[in-house]
């Protein structure tokens, strides 16, 4: 990590003061960095000062609760805080009148999760600040190993393939966490290659099993409260002729159920990587 000099310049105007100078000498700005910056994580920025002035405060937007920790520098202030959003991300200091004395702007990618089936993998970008609760639940199930070992259950071509509910041999799985608040009206549409939560006819009981649009559905979004559709959180950004083989595969009937692959797509895993 590179060390700029902010506190010899703190120190200079602390002599400044105690000798006569005016309080209101500024301090030049210091060198701020930041780690894991990710939506979710829990990032750590490095503030190079050993002390704040008095008055002097700290603040960074989408990003809670900003809490001093330990530092591995002896340079340097570190605070950490949970990511709660994505794109730009601004931390910033100010003096004791409010005046701001230091920013810096960091940037937190869309979340991404990889997933590796029997026929290939796939990349799919989440979309955390038009379904935040969707994506929060959806990465609850990948970080815990949930979908490893799982199946896709339900392929209709033209349509959507299905997965996230059932393992071989069509054994249906019991969800970890409870069901989650639709957000389908959320301007998010279900176009070709757009992932999405699949659920019952109660609109707020998605809980793992998701599916992604092989086609544009546009039949399948937020018309109104009466026909609430299918909230996207998110779309494949790479893969999508992965998507497509699965899409193709033929099915059949299967314990009763239809559209059921007569060979098992097997989800290896799905992990994040982003």
């Amino acid at each position: 990590m590179t060390h700029l000099r902010w506190l010899p310049s703190l120190l200079a105007s602390l002599l400044l003061i105690g000798c006569g100078g005016s309080s209101d000498t500024p301090a030049s700005a210091p060198s701020i960095q930041g780690s894991n910056l990710f939506y979710g994580l829990n990032a750590t920025f490095y503030v190079d000062v050993t002390s704040l002035n008095p008055g002097v405060t700290l603040s960074v937007d989408k990003c809670v609760p900003l809490t001093q920790t330990a530092s591995a520098s002896t340079t340097s202030l570190a605070y950490t805080c949970k990511v709660t959003g994505t794109g730009t991300l601004t931390f910033t200091a100010k003096d004791g009148k409010g005046t701001l004395i230091a920013t810096q702007a960091f940037t937190v990618p869309e979340p991404q999760v990889q997933v590796t089936t029997s026929l290939g993998s796939a990349v799919l970008e989440l979309n955390p600040t038009k379904a935040p609760a969707t994506v929060d639940n959806f990465l609850k199930y990948v970080n815990s190993g949930f979908y490893s070992g799982t199946i896709f259950h339900r392929v209709i071509p033209n349509f959507v393939v299905q997965a996230g509910g059932f393992t071989s041999g069509l054994t249906q799985m019991t969800p970890t966490y409870p069901p989650i608040t639709l957000e389908s009206n959320n301007g998010l549409s279900n176009l070709t290659g757009t992932l999405a939560m699949a659920r019952t006819a109660e609109p707020n009981s998605a809980t793992s099993q998701f599916y992604v649009n092989l086609v544009d559905n546009t039949s399948l979004d937020y018309v109104s409260n009466a026909n609430p559709g299918y909230a996207v959180f998110g779309k494949v950004v790479s893969g999508l002729d992965v998507i497509n083989a699965i899409g193709a595969v033929p099915t059949g009937i299967t314990n009763g159920m239809s559209d059921v692959p007569t060979t098992e797509i097997l989800v290896i895993s799905i992990t994040r990587i982003k």
